[in-house]
């Protein structure tokens, strides 16, 4: 349904090495680099970041959430490994979460800008 997201970042350079190392452990890189704007994906280009020059940090109550699917726990756990070693905060470590309708494995983090993102897979056990 959706095709691709993006976010705004204060400072495109530091943002772009805390999504390289982050969106690695996913299976993403880096595959378009403009001036203003750098796209990753696996294929072609599904999550960007778009620099946004004195852009305030995003506060918690912005509402602001991207969650992106990882394969395996694994994944979920080095999402927010290198997220936590590039710069970023942790904003609920990884784990089970029970819901209402499904059980999920996920890990929140927020970015240097505050932008908040979550990795979650579905494990069958």
């Amino acid at each position: 349904m959706i095709d691709h997201i993006s976010v705004g970042v204060s400072d495109l350079q530091r943002s772009a090495t805390f999504y390289e190392a982050t969106l690695a452990a996913l299976g993403l890189s880096r595959l378009v680099t403009r001036p203003r704007t750098i796209g990753f994906g696996k294929a072609y280009p599904e999550f960007w970041i778009n620099l946004r020059e004195g852009m305030p940090h995003v506060v918690p109550e912005s509402g602001v959430h991207i969650c992106l699917r990882a394969k395996t726990t694994r994944e979920v756990d080095a999402f927010h490994a290198a997220a936590l070693s590039a710069g970023g905060a942790s904003d609920g470590g990884p784990g089970i979460r029970p819901h209402d309708r499904v059980r999920y494995y996920a890990a929140f983090v927020t970015d240097p800008d505050g932008n908040r993102i979550e990795a979650v897979t579905f494990p069958a056990d």
